[in-house]
């Protein structure tokens, strides 16, 4: 997978994943949850790797989801047609019966606590909603002293 809303960089046995929309304070989109969910699906497989660092680039570490599309933004239902298992079980009717419809920050802040290597977030200013919460898995959480959470 190209990458287009994160960078991936390895030194050291150490994977910075930096959040790269900083024109856009790294607001959280659909292509960044799926990108993040496929790093970290590399992570797992990768023994180069031995802890992951995920920060944000420019002045904020992550500002909540991107709002530019206005009521679109929140439409659930199109974000989980993204995933094929929801697909398949809309195809077929089936899909309120078997499978919890997750929200994108839902589904990156799964995979993060399933990450079999230790995530650690450098979070180098204003984290706000999925910013904040996709923090809650990592296992250690350093803020900049001018970081806002919330």
């Amino acid at each position: 997978m190209n990458y287009e809303t994160i960078s991936c960089s390895l030194a050291a046995h150490v994977l910075t994943i930096r959040l790269n929309r900083p024109e856009h304070l790294n607001a959280f989109t659909v292509r960044m949850m799926h990108e993040m969910i496929d790093a970290f699906d590399r992570i797992d497989g990768d023994d180069a790797v031995r802890v992951v660092i995920v920060t944000g680039a420019g002045r904020a570490f992550c500002s909540g989801a991107d709002l530019s599309a206005g009521s679109d933004s929140f439409d659930y239902e199109e974000l989980a047609g993204s995933d094929p298992e929801f697909a398949a079980a809309k195809a077929s009717g089936t899909e309120g019966q078997s499978k919890v419809t997750r929200d994108g920050g839902g589904l990156l802040t799964l995979r993060i606590f399933r990450c079999t290597k230790p995530v650690i977030g450098a979070i180098n200013g204003h984290a706000v909603g999925i910013g904040a919460t996709m923090t809650l898995p990592m296992d250690i959480r350093m803020a900049t002293a001018g970081a806002k959470i919330g």
